[in-house]
């Protein structure tokens, strides 16, 4: 599953977002990787612990509450706090694979996902920097991605990527992980593309309609079955 979501934040937002990064202080981008990871990873972090990632993190959080396709694709249980990067000249992170499982904190309480769906939200716009693509590396083919400011790009966590190096300018991002209520990739796919026909169907015949009611009664149904909580 690869999903482009287009203009996540509200103008007032990213404006805010863009600015609150561009004068924060950054730490080294490997606090956050795993063992393996860690060595093919060269960027800029903010700290988890640091009131702009907070404050950030819950303006992103917001913005997934409310985006229906985010919702429609990623069906989350849990989602992690975002953390956000930045990518210098010379700066890039090599091949790898995300770890499976994730520990954060909710409040004081310390729990662990499993990392079904990666996220990457933009800040720097594609004229801003050069380099710096998204590459996803499946069945012996690669797909390039750099967005717009505000945009954000979904992704199976599975999937081998990389940041290729920045070779000029700057590159600014959020990240983040979430745990879908379908563990299994193929079946999110599936109720993904039934619930965007059934929103289709609503727009052009409304929502009492035999036709919608009967498709919305069928996703309902293989949420119940599929669905882990």
């Amino acid at each position: 599953m690869l999903v482009h979501i287009p203009g996540l934040l509200t103008q007032d937002e990213l404006t805010y977002c863009q600015a609150t990064l561009k004068a924060a202080q950054w730490g080294d981008g490997r606090e956050t990787a795993g063992q393996q990871s860690a060595k093919v990873k060269n960027n800029l972090q903010l700290p988890q612990n640091s009131k702009e990632c907070q404050e950030l993190g819950q303006i992103v959080l917001r913005a997934l509450g409310r985006n229906t396709i985010f919702n429609s694709a990623v069906l989350p249980y849990r989602v992690s706090p975002p953390l956000f990067n930045r990518y210098e000249n010379g700066m890039n992170f090599g091949a790898h694979v995300d770890n499976a499982i994730r520990g954060i904190w909710a409040g004081d309480i310390h729990t662990r996902i499993r990392t079904d769906v990666s996220s990457t939200l933009f800040f720097s716009d594609p004229d801003e920097y050069d380099g710096g693509e998204l590459t996803m590396h499946s069945n012996g083919h690669e797909q390039t991605i750099k967005l717009p400011a505000g945009d954000m790009v979904l992704y199976s966590t599975t999937v081998l990527h990389n940041v290729a190096p920045v070779t000029r300018g700057s590159r600014l991002a959020a990240f983040f992980w979430s745990q879908s209520m379908i563990a299994e990739e193929s079946r999110r796919q599936i109720l993904f593309d039934l619930d965007m026909q059934v929103m289709s169907l609503r727009d052009r015949l409304g929502d009492m309609d035999p036709s919608v009611l009967s498709l919305t009664n069928i996703y309902h149904n293989m949420m119940r079955q599929w669905c882990i909580l």
